[in-house]
């Protein structure tokens, strides 16, 4: 059978009533499937919850003139019972009944969230009104549609997403995801024709952030929120809403005056529609402390007990340019710090330095960051990056000491592969815990500064972490954010222990 023309009459009747606008959307999911999903954010900064209905459906702001085109991968960070699950079903269930021949999939960080979806999309196609959409009953893990559409449960192993070639991949509660699963179903996903639709493949993320140095967190970091023009090439936005943006109206009877909610709510809730009785709120509150509240139900960063640098905040440590920096010219000083690597990444950040050694007040202005290429490859990518920048060839550049041992096919050190480049390396041992102490008191002092395009660094101050597991040990975990940190520690160990820099015109 075709699946597209050789169709049941009730399907092609069904796609006459394809929503063409936000409005008939929000119509047709009140009238088929009962749902009057909020369509106003309530706090500053929260996106409504149908925007992002919206948004998988028509897979772009319809006659959106605003840079934010189809094909951006969607990132939904929602409080704990803020329906994100179940939205997923109902992007999911919209785009098997209007889009002819879609693949979907959906993913859950854990074996029951991945049921919830898939429970929830067996519940909403057993409407009377789309149930002769189904080519055949349900599985325990496929749902197939007359017209071709399919949808498959997956399980959370990297052999079961590293199989799969599809429009879509919905992955629920990413947060509790195998990061090495995350990252094989980076490739899984593939743009095509749907009918008379064009669909361009995406990854959906939807989760809650209890993790300050979790998957969620990364994510939230490398998107774009609503503020900010969504990026061409597969740049991630950022949905976010609150427990305040789906609670129901509270009764008028109801005094705002020593209420619980008071702090987050304003009143607010006394003019909100959402799907959340507020006796349900008030009990969740009661039973929450402050850090669990903020984070779950309030989307605030979590706590950061097991953060490497828990002062690290991008209001005060980033900047374009530190005030008074303007025209200082030579009285400033180009230094960098580098951690090497080939399978894991090899890196290198760039900061221009004001002041004497521990004194000095470090801006880092760009970073690179690769994986897989040899030393004398990244040299030449690094040269290229620095010819772009006109900037001068650093004083020195802070090493890890382990680069001196060489290679046991050339012969030859990393540390001989930088001085037969023309660059001056540097490096001291140094305990890692006297190092992570230098970060931090100059985050505590202000003279570590950051530029914006350091995105990569941004999002390692904030992830690197001690493992929750072992409370008494001083090692931070390696799991990714650590070889940024370890470059910054190389720049300032070689900065404050007597190196210095090479011109001394700005002391």
């Amino acid at each position: 059978m075709n699946p597209i023309k050789d169709v049941p009459e009730s399907m092609r009747l069904l796609q006459h009533t394809r929503p063409r606008t936000p409005a008939g959307l929000h119509a047709f999911l009140r009238h088929v499937f009962d749902l009057d999903i909020p369509r106003v954010a309530v706090m500053a900064g929260s996106t409504a919850p149908f925007e992002y209905v919206k948004r998988a459906f028509f897979e772009s702001k319809p006659g959106a003139a605003e840079a934010d085109p189809a094909g951006a991968d969607l990132v939904v960070w929602a409080n704990r019972g803020g329906g994100k699950t179940l939205l997923g079903a109902v992007a999911t269930v919209m785009d098997l009944l209007f889009k002819p021949g879609i693949q979907v999939r959906v993913l859950g960080g854990s074996v029951e969230q991945g049921n919830k979806m898939y429970e929830h999309l067996i519940a909403l196609l057993d409407r009377p009104k789309v149930r002769f959409a189904l080519a055949t009953e349900p599985t325990a893990r496929r749902i197939v549609t007359t017209h071709g559409s399919r949808v498959e449960l997956l399980a959370g192993s990297q052999r079961s997403v590293r199989g799969v070639r599809v429009h879509k991949l919905r992955v629920d509660e990413v947060e509790e995801l195998d990061r090495e699963v995350w990252t094989a179903a980076q490739l899984t996903t593939r743009s095509g024709k749907c009918g008379d639709h064009h669909v361009s493949g995406t990854i959906e993320a939807l989760s809650t952030m209890h993790r300050a140095y979790g998957l969620m967190n990364e994510l939230v970091d490398r998107g774009t929120g609503a503020d900010k023009a969504t990026q061409a090439g597969g740049a991630r936005r950022v949905m976010k809403w609150t427990v305040m943006d789906v609670i129901g109206r509270c009764p008028a009877e109801l005094p705002c005056a020593g209420c619980r909610l008071w702090d987050d709510c304003r009143g607010r809730a006394k003019h909100t529609d959402g799907f959340m009785p507020v006796e349900d709120v008030l009990k969740l509150r009661n039973r929450c402390s402050d850090a669990l509240w903020s984070a779950e139900m309030m989307c605030e960063r979590p706590s950061v007990s097991d953060s490497v640098y828990p002062t690290f905040d991008p209001a005060k440590h980033v900047h374009e340019e530190p005030p008074g920096w303007s025209g200082m010219g030579d009285r400033m000083a180009l230094v960098a710090g580098m951690d090497f690597g080939m399978r894991s990444p090899f890196v290198i950040l760039w900061a221009f330095v004001r002041g004497p050694g521990a004194d000095a007040t470090v801006h880092v202005v760009d970073e690179y960051e690769r994986r897989g290429l040899t030393t004398d490859q990244n040299l030449r990518a690094i040269a290229a990056r620095a010819a772009e920048r006109g900037w001068p060839e650093p004083d020195w550049i802070g090493v890890d000491p382990a680069g001196g041992q060489r290679n046991e096919q050339t012969a030859v050190s990393n540390i001989e592969l930088l001085r037969a480049a023309g660059h001056r390396p540097r490096w001291r041992r140094e305990p890692i815990v006297p190092g992570l102490e230098r970060v931090r008191r100059r985050l505590d002092r202000g003279t570590l500064l950051i530029h914006p395009r350091c995105t990569g660094l941004i999002a390692a101050m904030r992830q690197y972490h001690f493992d929750p597991e072992r409370p008494d040990h001083e090692q931070p975990v390696k799991d990714g954010p650590d070889h940024l940190c370890d470059a910054l520690r190389y720049l300032l160990c070689n900065l404050e222990t007597g190196w210095g820099v090479r011109t001394g015109s700005y002391l």
